[in-house]
């Protein structure tokens, strides 16, 4: 398969670095005890635990504390700072957006920066395995995503900026994610009782994690698109009437045409609490400097030479996207 592709040029400039399309297609897809029991466990508590401990004070304590944490720590934290630096902002702001983010219970910032720009990567190339593109069936690609990792044969380099990869902070997160949760449960217990773990934690966490998959899911497979990328196998959709639910990340065909943009929601009627909370936060000085759609460098430059570039474009009214290429053949699921 090396070779067989030629790579868009603008995948030189990524964090991921490979010497042929190969390295991120070849892996194996199986169970992760880690990664399996801390999610399941989250859901048996959240189920059990949650059900007979109900109260409303509980009830508002899950609806609180979940809005914080998907708004100002995934989608502002984790995702358009982080990943993207999106916008800029005081250092210990940023701290406390990310904190935030590993508190939605999806893994450490470092190792969540790398499977989003492995994901991103794998997405723009021509081929791409089912793990990282969403392509298997519901529940299939649900038991994939929520409690499995991708093992590949020959993982490509992953070059992180020293601002985040030598980070103390981070890397103090990176090692204790998990044990993170552990103050806020002891805290939410003597405040409130186990009612206020089991919906304060371990709903919170399930929605997060569920959320996060549910999500990715159909921003890649079912939704509308404004923006097409030629020569990629994944196209971004967007998934209408989850804009509040997702903090505006539900935007993925805009997203994927736009990366850095510290908006999402960029067309009329696209609600975007993520911008709204940015310019809130520019009001009180807390943030400034926000990359926008005019602000960007093309994402997929025109080039003469090898490596072949991506197109990008707006589809046509009642224009479909062109079929994608799956790779299957070299994937050996054991999951």
């Amino acid at each position: 398969m090396a070779g067989a592709h030629e790579l868009p040029a603008s995948l030189s400039r990524h964090r991921v670095r490979h010497r042929d399309v190969a390295q991120v297609c070849d892996g194996e897809v199986s169970f992760s005890p880690v990664k399996g029991v801390w999610f399941l466990s989250m859901v048996a508590a959240a189920i059990i635990g949650g059900a007979l401990t109900f109260s409303s004070a509980a009830l508002a304590l899950y609806v609180v504390s979940t809005t914080i944490v998907l708004l100002f720590g995934h989608s502002l934290g984790s995702h358009r700072k982080l990943i993207h630096d999106s916008f800029q902002c005081p250092r210990w702001v940023e701290y406390v957006l990310v904190y935030l983010g590993v508190q939605v219970g999806l893994a450490g910032p470092l190792s969540l920066l790398r499977q989003h720009e492995l994901r991103d990567y794998a997405q723009r190339l021509p081929v791409c395995h089912d793990y990282l593109r969403h392509g298997s069936g519901f529940f299939k690609d649900a038991w994939w995503q929520l409690v499995c990792e991708l093992r590949l044969r020959n993982e490509p380099l992953l070059v992180i900026e020293d601002r985040i990869a030598t980070n103390r902070f981070y890397l103090f997160l990176e090692r204790t994610w998990m044990w993170q949760h552990l103050p806020w449960a002891l805290l939410f217990y003597f405040w409130g009782g186990w009612g206020f773990v089991f919906w304060g934690i371990s709903a919170r966490v399930t929605t997060g994690v569920l959320g996060h998959w549910i999500i990715g899911f159909f921003a890649h497979n079912h939704g509308g698109m404004h923006h097409v990328v030629d020569g990629a196998a994944v196209q971004g959709r967007n998934v209408r009437f989850t804009s509040l639910l997702t903090m505006g990340e539900c935007w993925h065909n805009n997203h994927h045409a736009f990366p850095g943009s510290a908006r999402l929601g960029l067309n009329p009627g696209e609600w975007d609490p993520g911008w709204w909370a940015l310019l809130a936060m520019q009001r009180m000085g807390l943030a400034w400097e926000f990359r926008l759609p005019p602000d960007l460098a093309p994402r997929y430059p025109n080039r003469v030479q090898p490596p072949k570039p991506e197109v990008m474009r707006r589809l046509t009214p009642g224009e479909a996207p062109a079929p994608v290429l799956i790779d299957r053949g070299r994937a050996k699921n054991t999951a």
